[in-house]
């Protein structure tokens, strides 16, 4: 098998990280890939172009510190620098437009900027303790509108003004409160009373005429009641609307489990509060308000419009869970699972602190999109807005019988404020899509491949992306015509991460990378060309390494599911004998890890690049329910977590064994978080297909883990439990006959180690053999501590070594 000696990438630029004496290889041990990475150099970081489009911004993390540096670059010489604290002072932030390309506006230290592009004046428009965001120019550019959490502001640029769009109070309005019949009795008596009550009307109507009559003056406030409070608000461009996102107040999530700090600063035990269990109730459902902030008018935006909202997707399910709840005797218990009349919402991209993302104006504030999910994960709907009517009009509805995708929900408006834009998996594959709001939709992409990353260009001509067009683990910054026509290919990496247009459009920053070459930074053309590097942040002591250059294969699968792409490691002389074999399972199960690009698994992959020179071979499979390869196979594990990718798995033995000389009694397996899932999956489901397991940070009962995730794969296990007891390891435990490590950091606030812990007193209750587990104090789902890394991989080393390695 070829290998890769990985030379240092040519300084075109501050090298910052890089060291230009390169000493030879030298071999590799377990101290080695498992040290603090700061060894190999330094990932660039969240790329972005300054106002005036002549330098890029990236950030790099120091050695020996989480901290961050910004470092700023000239694309047209290469030449740059890390920002000292003064001259970070006068740096940019990620910045918007206005329609005339006038000025500029960005986010710095928290703050919001203004740059007027023609004179260069730039000027801080607040300084506040509090954190400013999402800044942007109002329709007509007169004013920069900018937010505070769900609070929104706008700051007239002629008169230098800042004042709040609206106000709002979620108390009941006081000067409302009608009398009750005591009251009433009251005013009848006494005409004083009824004199203070007509000031106070009198004062109110003054107040709302001045308001109504001088913008000069502070709005009036919202009185919203006290029953809800605010998740996302969304301010229209020219200052007009306000739609608000509203849930529940005081809305019960359930019990929340406790983990328990042993290692502590102050030498006792500390207790923290995770995050509640799947099934213990559902998440707040949202609402939409709609503020007519000139007429000081709100309106409820019901969803009674939306297709298939008065539906029951589980009806079956639903019937069948009742049934057996009734026939137990358990007539409450039923009754709780009763279907309600109008399914239950929430913004795509908002949740219970804000974040937003589910809402779009146009430009011109004469359209409002939004984007719904309905809470039992089937449906996706995107509604425009009849403001005369102050209806939702439904525009797209994406249905699966399985779950909706957490990724692939961008959308926009296209430049003419008429024609949506958004992505959809509705053919299997998530795909670009336009679609004027009175017309049909047109695809812009079609092919079985995934597109992601969309961007506008500021002309509103093209749409730049990301996709794995030429083959599913090959990535590219591709572009297409707004009004369709060709997808044309415009970088070449194969291993590109994300992109950045410049201001003016004719330039493309790139993030790309490999699988022994952190990300690094370029720049070329956007239409295409040859590219610019302008980053080389790789460390000599690790470029010198004679790393094993991954070989992707396509795993023929025996149950129907096609082709399973891999990364195989193994020596350049492989020989005839037979010879030992270890199956990695990534983690995070809706991940791609066979790309050409930098693998989050990098330590992973140096621990491969060590067992292959301990006389393994080792193969690392992107099962079904890996990303990048369609809906058809994200979904095939919906209802039956564990059995489809455990068949993939079995596949990539019986692979090992007939193309490689494996010795199929020789194959250990191991993974992290969904990987230790798929660990304890595979010896308790498989028994004896593999010598030996190393679970890490495994998922051992899916009823332990969180609503978000598991609900959409396994619904509520009220009202699927088949699914959760098909899905467990725990379910399995009398199975277990094939020695299995157990590895979990005790703060893990993701995957709880209580999940471990429970498999662990099964094993002890069944009188199970040779089950180990290693917990560690100081660590959380990712471990961050060099010494725990060395633990856990020591610990996985010698199971291999004790179990797999020798011949049987």
């Amino acid at each position: 098998m070829r290998r890769l000696l990985l030379a240092a990438l040519v300084a075109f630029t501050v090298a910052p990280l890089a060291t230009l004496a390169t000493p030879a290889s030298t071999p590799l041990d377990l101290d080695t890939v498992m040290a603090n990475p700061d060894w190999i150099g330094q990932a660039v970081e969240s790329p972005y172009w300054s106002v005036d489009g002549r330098n890029l911004y990236y950030s790099l993390k120091r050695d020996g510190s989480p901290l961050r540096d910004l470092y700023r670059v000239d694309p047209a010489t290469g030449q740059g620098a890390k920002l000292d604290p003064a001259a970070l002072a006068q740096a940019d932030g990620p910045a918007v437009f206005d329609r005339t390309h006038r000025h500029a506006a960005f986010i710095l230290h928290g703050d919001v900027f203004v740059v007027d592009l023609q004179s260069g004046r730039r000027r801080q428009l607040t300084r506040t303790p509090q954190d400013e965001s999402a800044p942007r120019f109002s329709a007509d550019g007169r004013a920069l509108q900018f937010r505070d959490g769900n609070d929104w502001y706008s700051h007239d640029l002629a008169s230098g003004v800042t004042a709040p769009a609206a106000v709002l109070k979620f108390a009941d309005d006081p000067q409302a409160k009608q009398p009750d019949a005591l009251g009433e009795r009251q005013l009848e008596l006494f005409k004083t009373l009824r004199q203070l009550k007509a000031d106070k009307q009198a004062k109110r109507d003054e107040e709302q005429a001045l308001a109504a009559a001088d913008p000069g003056r502070a709005p009036l406030p919202f009185f919203l009641g006290d029953k809800i409070t605010p998740v996302d608000s969304e301010l229209s461009p020219d200052g007009r609307w306000l739609l608000l996102v509203t849930a529940p107040k005081g809305y019960e999530a359930g019990k929340a489990p406790t983990l328990a700090h042993y290692v502590t600063d102050s030498g006792y035990l500390e207790p923290q509060e995770a995050r509640v269990y799947v099934g213990r109730n559902d998440p707040a459902p949202q609402s939409l308000l709609l503020l007519d902030l000139a007429n000081h008018q709100s309106y409820p935006l019901a969803t009674d419009p939306l297709p298939g909202i008065h539906d029951d997707p589980l009806k079956d399910l639903r019937a069948r869970a009742v049934a057996a709840l009734q026939k137990a005797g358990k007539a409450e218990q039923a009754k709780a699972l009763k279907a309600p009349e109008r399914r239950a919402v929430r913004i795509v991209g908002s949740d219970d602190d804000g974040g937003g993302g589910g809402i779009a104006w146009s430009d011109d504030s004469r359209q409002l999109a939004i984007q719904l999910r309905a809470i039992d994960n089937k449906d996706r709907w995107i509604a425009s807005v009849d403001f005369a009517r102050h209806a939702l009009v439904p525009q797209q509805r994406l249905t699966d019988p399985a779950w909706i995708n957490w990724n692939f929900n961008d959308f926009g408006w296209l430049k003419d404020g008429r024609t949506l834009w958004y992505l959809s998996e509705q053919t299997g594959w998530s795909q670009l899509y336009v679609k004027p709001l009175d017309g049909k939709a047109k695809a812009l992409t079609t092919g079985r491949f995934e597109v992601s990353h969309p961007q506008l260009s500021a002309d509103g001509q093209w749409f730049y992306l990301r996709t794995n067009r030429v083959a599913p683990y090959s990535y590219d910054v591709y572009r297409v015509p707004s009004a369709g026509g060709e997808l044309a290919r415009v970088t070449h990496y194969q291993g590109m991460d994300d992109f950045a247009l410049s201001p003016d459009g004719t330039q493309l920053a790139v993030l790309h990378s490999a699988p022994y070459l952190l990300p690094q930074l370029a720049v070329q053309p956007s239409a295409g060309g040859t590219p610019r590097e302008l980053t080389s942040t790789m460390k000599a002591a690790f470029s010198a390494h004679d790393w094993i250059a991954p070989k992707i294969v396509e795993v023929p699968s025996s149950h129907g599911a096609g082709g399973i792409w891999a990364k195989y490691y193994g020596p350049a002389d492989e020989g005839a004998s037979p010879k030992p074999a270890v199956i990695f399972v990534h983690g995070a199960g809706y991940l791609q890890n066979v790309t050409l690009s930098w693998s989050h698994y990098f330590r992973e992959q140096m621990f491969h690049n060590l067992l292959v020179s301990q006389g393994y071979v080792v193969l690392d499979m992107d099962y079904r329910a890996s990303e990048g390869y369609g809906r058809a196979w994200r979904t095939a594990i919906y209802r039956q977590m564990g059995h489809p990718e455990l068949e993939d798995l079995l596949d990539g033995k019986a692979w090992l064994v007939k193309n490689h000389h494996v010795d199929p009694r020789r194959v250990g397996i191991y993974g992290g978080s969904y990987g230790g899932f798929m660990t304890e999956m595979a010896l308790l489901r498989a028994p004896g297909e593999f010598a030996v397991g190393a679970a890490l940070r495994p998922v051992s009962d899916w009823t332990l883990y969180n609503h978000e995730y598991t609900s959409n794969i396994l619904n509520d296990p009220q009202l699927d439990p088949d699914a959760f007891k098909a899905s467990s390891p725990i379910e399995y435990a009398d199975q277990l006959q094939d020695p299995l490590l157990i590895e979990h950091g005790l703060i893990d606030d993701n995957v709880l180690a209580e999940d471990s812990i429970r498999l662990y007193q099964r094993f002890i209750e069944l009188h199970k053999k040779n089950f180990w587990i290693s917990l560690y104090p100081l660590e959380r789902h990712g471990f961050v501590h060099a010494d725990a890394w060395y633990d856990e991989y020591r610990r996985i080393d010698e199971l291999f070594d004790t179990y797999v390695k020798p011949v049987k």
